[in-house]
């Protein structure tokens, strides 16, 4: 908790900052200048964001007249300051992190949806894994075990605790451990952790080598749960209304093309990251909504304030588009 509250601090302290400097680039909304406007966007290499990729190589942003510029970051947590401070222009995250910004007042605001749940326990895109010939069979096991995630204080781990709340166990008696999602497989391999928070590509690695799931994290939370949204901070969107309806718009048609093309997700998903071809078929892809499902953000508000992550749960209606 002490870690959570000097990230936050720092937070506060970057938006401070940003309301007295300047919004970086992009930050001026040139949609009738003659060249295109260049936007830094903070992502995380995972399956979620196949569809920004795809929109790219599609040309759907250029079409609106913006150059992207992706940016990869181990998780939202380090991406949300990264937008306020000016850093970057937008930034995909997970709503968790999302929910806990907004519950300090950080000025961020989504603009459009990310990555959903499958809505099927047992094949979803996340699953909590365990190594080849672990003991492990159910959440309420993982009580006194040690789980990877990518981010401590996140949707990681509090969709963790509601795995093993519901399969009857205390999720207090879980100890986490942070590392990057590539770094999962491996570190479950090795002994140096019991289970992790494993969303594909790391889940088709970990099964590949013989390690099973034990409960579908996310899917537990909620069967239509919002995992991510791209978002921006309250200034850049004030100050670049029609840049930011631009990158909404290519954003929709980037998750309705990426529904409709599993293939082409698959194949853009190894220009990103180090999956093996051999395991693209295997692959338990996400949806890709274009709207995001509050009901689902908010349980995880609700579990956010049971777990701790904010005294009081955020408002949704000055974060959500």
């Amino acid at each position: 908790m002490r870690r959570l509250l000097v990230g936050l601090t720092a937070l506060s302290v970057l938006a401070a900052v940003s309301a007295c400097g300047s919004s970086g680039s992009g930050g001026q909304d040139d949609a009738g200048s003659s060249g295109p406007t260049t936007v830094k966007v903070g992502i995380v290499p995972v399956l979620d964001v196949a569809p920004i990729y795809l929109g790219r190589k599609q040309g759907f942003y250029e079409e609106r007249g913006i150059e992207l510029e992706l940016a990869p970051a181990q998780g939202g947590a380090a991406i949300v300051p990264g937008v306020v401070s000016g850093q970057f222009q937008f930034g995909f995250s997970n709503t968790t992190s999302l929910l806990v910004a907004r519950s300090k007042n950080v000025p961020v605001k989504a603009v459009a949806n990310g990555a959903a749940s499958t809505g099927e326990g047992g094949a979803d895109f996340a699953a909590i894994t365990v190594r080849k010939g672990s003991p492990l069979t159910s959440a309420r096991q993982l009580e006194g075990k040690k789980a990877a995630v990518n981010t401590l204080n996140n949707i990681c781990d509090t969709s963790i605790k509601e795995s093993v709340r519901k399969d009857g166990g205390d999720p207090s008696e879980v100890e986490f451990v942070e590392m990057p999602f590539d770094q999962m497989p491996a570190a479950l391999d090795g002994g140096q952790v019991d289970a992790a928070c494993t969303p594909e590509p790391a889940l088709a690695t970990v099964k590949a080598a013989g390690g099973k799931e034990i409960a579908s994290n996310f899917f537990d939370v909620s069967p239509d749960l919002t995992v991510a949204m791209y978002f921006t901070s309250e200034r850049f969107a004030a100050e670049n209304p029609e840049l930011v309806k631009r990158f909404q718009e290519a954003t929709a048609e980037s998750l309705k093309y990426a529904d409709s093309h599993p293939e082409e997700v698959r194949h853009i998903l190894t220009t990103y990251t180090k999956i093996p071809t051999t395991l693209l078929e295997k692959l338990t892809l996400p949806r890709y909504p274009a709207e995001p499902d509050r009901p689902s953000i908010e349980r995880l508000a609700e579990l956010g304030e049971r777990d701790g992550l904010f005294d009081k749960a955020p408002d949704l209606d000055e974060l959500l588009p």
